[in-house]
Order: C-alpha cells, then sequence, then structure tokens
C-alpha cells in the first residue's frame, strides 16, 4: 500500500522544478472503463507519456441494482492498485484521480472509493454530473481553444451536454442516456427512440440554440467514428478533429443501430468490448442529430482528463496557440538549433502572399518550427519521416487538412515532392502549390545557413518585378556556392519567378 503521507496523500505543485515534477498523472473512474494518463508537463499542448485503459464495467446492472458490478468493481480495484503502482514508480510531480456516473449514482460508491484509497493510497474525488460535463468541455478547448457549439461526452452510465462559446463554458446537463441505464430499461426498436427523444428534449431545453458544431467525446463515440472512417474508405485514421457531415454520420449511426456485436466486430472493425453496447450509442446519437441539428459534427480525442490539466494552466497558458506551442516543444527536443524556426519563419515571411489568411500563416509557423526536427534520420527517408511527423503526431490544434498541409511543405523541404496516396486528396491544388513553395523555401533557409541562429539576418529575399531577389551581405559572401544557387532557382520555379543571386556591398 502506498504511503498516506507521500505522493497520494497530498497535492503537489504544477510548478514544482525536475523532470518528474513535469509529469501529471490523471486518472478516470468511468463508468464503463478506467484509465490512467501520464501528461508529459503541462504544456498547452499536452504530451502522452503513458495511457492505459482497461474496460472494467463499473456500471453495468447499476439501475437494477443500484450498486455497482461485483465484478467490475473486482477488476477495477485491481485495476487501481496497478495505477497507484506506475505513478509512484513514474514519480509523477502531480496526480488527480475522478470518479464520475456509476460511483456516482451508486449507494455503495462512496464506500467503493474508501477500500481504494486503504487498497492504494490513492483518494478519488467523485465529480458531479455538471462537473463531468464541464471537464469534458475544457477538454475540447485544449485541442480547440476557438470551439463554438455543443460537447456530447457519453460514456458507460450517462451523457452530458455543455455549451461553448467564446473560449468558455455556457452551460451544462447531464442525463441518463449511457448504455449501461438504456440496456438496463429493456426497452427497444420505436419505443428505445421515443425514450431517447424525450430526454434529450428536456435536457435541451437547458442549453437550446443554435450549433455550428457538435464536438463528440467518449469511448463510444470515438468507436462510431472509426466504423464511419472505415466504410468511408478515409485516408487518415487520425480521430482528433475529424470531420463528419452530419446526414453521412445518421446514415452510419442507423446502420450501425441495427447491427449484432458479430456484424460491428467482423465488418466494421468495433472491438469486442465495446461491440455489444455500441448500438445502443448509435441511437442515442441518431436522438443527438434530430434534436441539435448540428451545421457539422467533429470528433475530439480530448475530454474529461484534459479538461483538468486545462484547469491546472494559467489563463494566460490557455491563450496559447496548442499548435505553435507543440511544435515549439518538439523543436526544444529534437532540432540541431532550437529557436531557428522562429528566424526561419521571419526570414521567409515577405514569400507568403498578402492576401493569406491567419490560418495560412499559421500553419506556415508551424513548419517552420518543425522542419529540423528530423534531422537524425537517414538521409534517404528525412523526407518521408517529414511527411509522416505531423500526420500521425499527437498534436492539438489542427485539423486534417492542416496536417497533410504541414506534411508535404516538410517532405519538400527535405527534397522529396508529393507523396503517393489518397492524404493529398483532403487539400485542393492551390493548398499543394502553397506547400510546395514553403518547402522550398525552408530548403533554401536552411541551406544559406546550416540553420545556425541569427544566420538568416544578413540575407533577406524578397519579390521584386517578377524576379526572386537574395542578397548576400557582406557577411555571408563566402556563404554563396553552386548549391544556393540551386535551390534558389528550384524555389523561384515554384513561384514562377525569376531567380537573382546579389552580394551586397
Amino acid at each position: 500500500m502506498a504511503d498516506q503521507t507521500g505522493l497520494f496523500g497530498r497535492t503537489r505543485s504544477f510548478a514544482t522544478i525536475g523532470p518528474a515534477a513535469r509529469r501529471v498523472a490523471v486518472i478516470d473512474v468511468g463508468s464503463n472503463s478506467v484509465r490512467l494518463v501520464v501528461f508529459d508537463g503541462n504544456a498547452r499542448s499536452p504530451a502522452y507519456f503513458f495511457n492505459e485503459k482497461v474496460l472494467c464495467g463499473l456500471g453495468q446492472g447499476l439501475a437494477g441494482r443500484g450498486t455497482l458490478n461485483p465484478e467490475g468493481r473486482a477488476r477495477a480495484l485491481a485495476t487501481l492498485r496497478r495505477f497507484a503502482a506506475l505513478a509512484e514508480r513514474m514519480r509523477v510531480g502531480a496526480l488527480e484521480a475522478v470518479a464520475t456516473a456509476a460511483v456516482r449514482e451508486a449507494s455503495d460508491g462512496a464506500e467503493f472509493l474508501a477500500e481504494v484509497e486503504r487498497e492504494t493510497g490513492l483518494r478519488v474525488r467523485i465529480a458531479s454530473g455538471e462537473d463531468e460535463a464541464r471537464l469534458s468541455a475544457q477538454g475540447v478547448l485544449v485541442g480547440r481553444p476557438d470551439a463554438e457549439g455543443v460537447v456530447a461526452d457519453t460514456g458507460g452510465a450517462s451523457m452530458e451536454l455543455a455549451r461553448l462559446s467564446r473560449g468558455a463554458v455556457r452551460g451544462t446537463v447531464t442525463t441518463p442516456l449511457g448504455p449501461f441505464p438504456l440496456r438496463d430499461l429493456g426497452l427497444s426498436g420505436p419505443a428505445l427512440n421515443r425514450h431517447v427523444r424525450d430526454v434529450l428534449a428536456r435536457a435541451w431545453e437547458e442549453l437550446a440554440g443554435p450549433v455550428p458544431e457538435l464536438f463528440l467525446v467518449g469511448g463510444a463515440w470515438r468507436a462510431l467514428g472509426r466504423a464511419h472512417m472505415r466504410k468511408t474508405a478515409y485516408p487518415l485514421p487520425v480521430l482528433q478533429d475529424y470531420h463528419m457531415e452530419p446526414a453521412a454520420l445518421m446514415r452510419t449511426a442507423r446502420r450501425v443501430a441495427e447491427c449484432t456485436p458479430a456484424e460491428l466486430a467482423q465488418r466494421w472493425g468495433v472491438s469486442a468490448s465495446r461491440a455489444p453496447l455500441l448500438p445502443l450509442n448509435a441511437r442515442v446519437m441518431i436522438g443527438l442529430l434530430k434534436t441539435l441539428r448540428p451545421d457539422r459534427v467533429t470528433l475530439s480525442a480530448y475530454g474529461l482528463r484534459e479538461g483538468i490539466l486545462w484547469e491546472k494552466m494559467t489563463p494566460r497558458a490557455r491563450m496559447r496557440d496548442p499548435l505553435i506551442e507543440a511544435c515549439r516543444f518538439l523543436e526544444s527536443r529534437h532540432a540541431r538549433f532550437p529557436g531557428f524556426g522562429a528566424q526561419l519563419f521571419a526570414w521567409l515571411r515577405p514569400l507568403i502572399g498578402a492576401g493569406e489568411d491567419a490560418g495560412m500563416l499559421r500553419l506556415a509557423e508551424a513548419a517552420c518550427l518543425l522542419h529540423d526536427v528530423n534531422w537524425r534520420g537517414h538521409p534517404d527517408f528525412r523526407a518521408e519521416m517529414g511527411f509522416e511527423t505531423v500526420i500521425r503526431a499527437s498534436i492539438a490544434g489542427i485539423d486534417h487538412p492542416g496536417r497533410v498541409f504541414i506534411g508535404l511543405a516538410l517532405s519538400y523541404r527535405y527534397g522529396g515532392g508529393r507523396p503517393d496516396g489518397r492524404l493529398l486528396a483532403l487539400i485542393d491544388e492551390r493548398a499543394r502549390v502553397a506547400a510546395e513553395r514553403l518547402g522550398r523555401a525552408m530548403r533554401l533557409g536552411a541551406m544559406i545557413s546550416g540553420s545556425a541562429p541569427a544566420a538568416l539576418e544578413d540575407a533577406p529575399i524578397a519579390v521584386e518585378d517578377g524576379r526572386l531577389v537574395l542578397v548576400l551581405g557582406p557577411m555571408m559572401h563566402e556563404l554563396a556556392g553552386e548549391v544556393v544557387e540551386k535551390r534558389l532557382a528550384a524555389l523561384a520555379r515554384a513561384m514562377g519567378l525569376e531567380p537573382v543571386l546579389q552580394l551586397g556591398g
């Protein structure tokens, strides 16, 4: 048993200095699963140091018995015993454990948590329905600080709704629309559909209004999203910021609602543990889409656990761009000269058209920060590695087209070209051309300077009267050469300009 005065017996400061102190652990005791996530630091864009989930089923049969599932309780206790030991060995700097609907509603919930504390030293707080909805919505803000719409977080015993507007949670409501209580009702077909519709209608009275975007949080929605990806042959299996048209999602949900668990496992790729409950979740999704009528639907891989991390951030940290912060972090860990990425962006900024929007500039800045993180890779594979670095990275604040744009730019930066495959279909030709120009500009800037700090200050580049003019100042004359001329010419061709290299006086 853990020392009651040790890691779990007191609150740890997130500001504690030291590598281990940057590790922040969150344990989520849910109605269906129990999960431990260890974040590597209180960064604006969380990095996942460790992530483990066990489907315990604490909430199974709760509506009939009024108590936690005995088998699930034993599994959860064993799981929490392991998680406590892991966190102790990792020497995390801070840990918070939260229990949600099943423990909150069970008559033996408090007794179970007392047993957990005796056995493991973990002090688990019970989140109210309002807390659960708010934390999940805050988790969405970690990935999308500009989120406007409604968050729907589904668990085993409940589904929470929260409205997001202007970077804050503006209202919450909890419903008993988790698959466990729905199954315990014994309803099916039209009767079950009417029940879901009636519960949603009452809940929606508290949050009613336009829904520009419906954000889906929770394992069941992720499983539904994977099924949608599979059936539409979507080329990028990244759940964070995966957008679905409401009509297309409705068709998927209706098909899933009529499937058997065996069909879902064999034909839709749904895990055997998730398949028995997913048809019930699909019926709730049908009701959600009919009641809320969202303009679009987006999956969020961030939820309650990230929402706890959001609470620990300062207001200033919350205002930072999660994409740029993640790229700065990667640069600090992996680039030869951390800090050069910002200088590279400032150097090539004159080449980006004045008409480009802030979104394009932001992607260009992120690409510059990542331009050197694969330098240790074999030269023959750096272009491919550059593409894959951002395509599949666990980073926030970027949608799927944005990932492809930056990945393509990094491929050109390392001398590659347009990768084969269907991923490029996620961006239009204009974006592909812009990515090539950006990549070739990064390649030129890195070659001139060797990516060394301050090396570009005396090498301005600009577009003048149909020419791409690079001026090497007096301290840069010796850096001129055939390779610089070759890469300047390649960039000029991509931009439809005449290359001009000048030696300044």
